[in-house]
């Protein structure tokens, strides 16, 4: 399973702040992923209480290939 983790830098002290997103798609381009991650910024849903930005500046996206390595099994 390929999954994507969208990392943003937030208001609350510059910090960094990380989407994750499971089963995606595989073949999104890095335009496609600025564009989406600009979306969610200019949407302004994630905020904390003091309604500042939990998510006002794209930094980076990285896919990533999950695979389950069995170590040990019963049956």
């Amino acid at each position: 399973m390929k999954s994507i983790d969208l990392i943003f830098r937030s208001n609350i002290n510059g910090g960094l702040r990380h989407l994750k997103l499971s089963d995606v798609k595989s073949d999104l381009d890095a335009d496609t992923v600025k564009g989406i991650m600009q979306q969610i910024i200019d949407s302004k849903m994630f905020a904390d209480s003091n309604a500042e930005l939990l998510y006002s500046k794209a930094v980076s996206a990285v896919y990533i290939d999950e695979q389950d390595h069995v170590l040990f099994e019963e049956k």
